[in-house]
């Protein structure tokens, strides 16, 4: 009878977290290419390139859409469940709700294993390529698309006009190009009848060979001629290279950039912060050590030690210091001048330090709560089956609109909890384990409550304020 009865709820899971999983997908996917397609498109990058770059942001979607498909499935599941009354007649044989939804968790359990795994070494790596390939593609410039009448100025220290360009050619007609590799105020002017264009090395290189034309530059002042001279020439043929290394998508390596908390898995995580916590520690030693040293040169055992210091004697001068009351003007000059030094310097070393310290110790939070919140996203499949099972039966729902509009807005609360804590933690408001794991802390009380509703059967009792009434008018009576 349980068996047969798992079997069936379990069989009501996949369908729909399969189908959830690819409509949120696609909804994430969808905003993804909205938002950055414009910045890929027109530079000319290969479509497998494209399609790598999509491959690897998938990872961080998979993050968010997990989670999401889980609620929505355990809301569907155990919402048609109740609809069709079969929990009414299971309630009705004497089996719990523990009995019912324990095969669930074991699933939930190994979905919050896989994300686990996912957030730990997938995701860090996935992020990591995204991240090296979305800088390759940024530092590419535009390819090489000269227009009719319009002014091309990507290249370095060329600027090209074409009057017209026959589509489908390499040929130029009426070409004027500035030259300034030789500085701005020198400028060289060149002006050609027609032009042909030619590529070399896949690209990186352009070789322009211009007919009939001329070239109008400054000559500076030399040994033989004082003052700067005008030039013209005319030529028949004048042949010009361009360099277009910026203009041809490169790879570069893996171990060319650096990784920062999104893209390091957690044992470099953890390494990279004992790192800066031992580093934090070794600056505050050290401010330790240079104001003992700064502030107390002598030992400060010495003079506990010296029995033969004669007996004080009356100060013979007003002083607000015992230490400089026995001493005439220019000594105690002598003794505060360099006293004071030592103190700005003393200062000067400890305002450095502090600054030097709270950056580190923001980084170290920074740090922290990534570290915490790979593990606390991962627990959301858990707690969201924990959630949507009581949820679901206390709802006797299994529509897709009120679904839908449930477990939106269970999931809008959870994420803008998580990513507030996220931020107040790295600000030091809260402790870093507490602002990543605040979110399941409340989710985790709201399903607990579900559960006591669904066991107790609170939907058919009274509220608790009319209990509460009429528990207060038995007493006037």
């Amino acid at each position: 009878m349980l068996r047969r009865l798992h079997w069936i709820v379990l069989r009501r899971l996949p369908g729909p977290f399969f189908g959830w999983l690819g409509t949120l997908m696609f909804l994430l996917l969808m905003q993804f290419l909205i938002r950055w397609l414009p910045e890929i498109a027109g530079k000319g990058i290969p479509v497998p390139v494209i399609i790598e770059l999509i491959a690897y942001n998938l990872a961080y979607m998979v993050v968010l859409a997990v989670p999401m498909s889980v609620l929505l499935a355990a809301l569907m599941a155990f919402g048609e469940l109740a609809e069709s009354q079969y929990y009414t007649v299971i309630k009705s044989t004497g089996i719990s709700f523990g009995q019912i939804v324990w095969p669930t968790l074991v699933v939930a359990l190994l979905l919050m294993g896989g994300m686990l795994y996912f957030n730990n070494v997938m995701l860090p790596e996935a992020n990591h390529r995204a991240r090296q390939l979305w800088s390759d593609i940024r530092g590419k410039r535009p390819g090489f698309e000269l227009r009719s009448g319009i002014f091309y100025e990507d290249l370095e220290d060329y600027s090209i006009l074409v009057r017209d360009r026959p589509s489908g050619t390499n040929d130029l007609i009426d070409v004027t190009i500035y030259d300034y590799t030789q500085g701005r105020d020198r400028q060289a002017v060149i002006k050609a009848e027609r032009g042909v264009i030619t590529s070399n090395d896949g690209g990186a290189r352009l070789t322009l060979t211009l007919r009939n034309g001329e070239m109008h530059r400054p000559l500076p002042a030399d040994a033989s001629n004082r003052s700067e001279r005008y030039e013209r020439l005319t030529f028949d043929r004048h042949r010009i290279q361009f360099t277009l290394s910026n203009a041809v998508f490169r790879r570069s390596t893996s171990g060319e950039t650096s990784r920062s908390t999104r893209t390091m898995r957690t044992p470099q995580l953890l390494a990279t912060l004992d790192s800066l916590k031992a580093l934090r520690d070794e600056k505050y030693q050290s401010l330790y050590e240079q104001t003992q040293d700064q502030l107390s040169p002598w030992p400060p055992d010495s003079a506990a030690t010296d029995t033969s210091a004669p007996a004080p004697v009356a100060p013979t001068h007003s002083s607000p210091y015992l230490a400089l009351a026995d001493l005439d003007d220019g000594a105690r000059r002598s003794v505060v001048s360099p006293a004071v030094q030592n103190a700005r310097s003393a200062q000067s070393t400890i305002q450095n330090i502090q600054r030097d310290t709270k950056w580190q110790t923001q980084r170290i939070r920074s740090y922290q709560v990534e570290f915490y919140k790979k593990f606390s996203i991962a627990l959301a499949c858990l707690i969201f089956m924990i959630v949507g099972a009581p949820l679901g039966l206390a709802l006797r729902r299994g529509g897709l609109a009120t679904i839908g509009a449930v477990a939106l807005g269970i999931f809008m609360f959870y994420w803008v909890t998580l990513v507030q804590g996220e931020k107040l933690a790295e600000r030091g408001f809260f402790p870093p384990w507490l602002g990543m794991w605040i979110a399941n802390f409340l989710m985790s009380g709201a399903g607990l409550w579900l559960i006591l509703y669904v066991v107790l059967d609170l939907g058919a009792t009274p509220p608790l304020r009319r209990r509460l009434w009429d528990w207060l008018r038995s007493l006037r009576s």
